[in-house]
């Protein structure tokens, strides 16, 4: 019988892309979600009843014991940008990575795959990095064997990147951010899954693996890089810090007095934080040269899925070229 990997996460935006990978290398998957009805799109990545999306809830020990039963192996990929209600940092990020470590050693799995962020830090001044800290922290504890991906800012078809800050240029002529000068490395998902996918099967020795793409660049430079694909023109702005502060304050703040029934999902005091530090893979980390993997550059897969945000959308190369046929 094939083996099984259990994907916490699985139906997300990284781990979608693992369980497809874990599929075509003959693996039984399943996908451990929150609404496993909104994860049906991921049964067809294998044969029938291959993929399986299951009901599981991180912060109780029992659902996560039952989804993990029989399992070779495991993937930790649930993560919160932001904290809303119960799915607060600390439960998901610290107790829940912890949770499925210590379950995960109690029932003999033989591989685990934790999948954190590059600025992972106990004495970060940001709740998302400190919770991430603690997480990887705990998972060594259980599963000393385990492999931690630190990937940068994630691009792909389903970020929360480019596809929102894209979005935003159909608002007006500016392109408000903050911390402007601060260096990302972006770095494709499915390059990320490559990595899991080496993790799971063995090919990855324990540790930690800092992922990052081929570019680094400021967060100024990535906005222009968008925009050229997209095609639009836009002032992109440098918000001051105390501007970019006051903003988030407002924001959390409608979302506390509603109850969470209007939630911040522009830009949070944490996210704010977070921005004030470079997202760049340190010097003599592993990385994917260790993996035996050459990193995908944005170049080759950004206007794969920002071409809806052009003006002209999917005719935009169509419009362009009619152009050059008029006399």
């Amino acid at each position: 019988m094939s083996k099984l990997v259990t994907i916490y996460g699985g139906s997300g935006f990284v781990g979608r892309y693992i369980a497809r990978r874990m599929a075509r290398a003959g693996w039984r998957v399943r996908v451990a979600v929150r609404r496993p009805n909104e994860a049906m799109f991921v049964k067809p990545y294998g044969v029938v009843g291959q993929v399986e999306p299951v009901f599981c809830n991180i912060r109780d020990d029992a659902s996560v014991a039952a989804v993990m039963q029989d399992a070779d192996a495991v993937v930790n990929c649930v993560g919160v940008l932001s904290e809303r209600g119960r799915n607060s940092f600390d439960a998901v990020q610290a107790e829940g990575a912890a949770r499925i470590a210590r379950i995960a050693a109690g029932q003999g799995v033989g591989r685990m795959v934790h999948v954190s962020a590059i600025g992972a830090d106990a004495e970060s001044d940001s709740a998302y990095s400190r919770t991430k800290a603690a997480g990887e922290a705990a998972v060594l504890e259980h599963m000393p064997g385990a492999v931690i991906l630190r990937p940068s800012i994630i691009f792909g078809p389903e970020d929360q990147f480019f596809n929102r800050f894209a979005a935003m240029t159909r608002m007006g002529p500016f392109l408000p951010i903050a911390h402007a000068a601060t260096r990302f490395q972006p770095v494709y998902v499915d390059d990320v899954a490559k990595a899991a996918e080496l993790g799971v099967t063995g090919g990855a020795a324990p540790g930690v693996y800092e992922l990052g793409g081929p570019r680094v660049a400021s967060f100024r430079a990535l906005m222009q890089t968008m925009l050229e694909v997209i095609q639009r023109r836009r002032i992109v702005i440098g918000m001051p810090v105390w501007v970019a502060r006051i903003m988030a304050g407002v924001l959390d703040l409608v979302q506390f007095v509603s109850f969470g029934l209007v939630p911040n999902a522009i830009l949070t005091r944490d996210q704010l934080r977070n921005l004030a530090r470079d997202n760049v893979v340190d010097e003599g980390a592993r990385g994917f040269d260790a993996l035996g993997i050459v990193p995908t550059a944005m170049d080759s897969v950004l206007p794969e899925y920002l071409w809806k945000f052009r003006p002209a959308g999917q005719y935009a190369e169509l419009m362009k070229s009619g152009r050059r046929l008029r006399p």
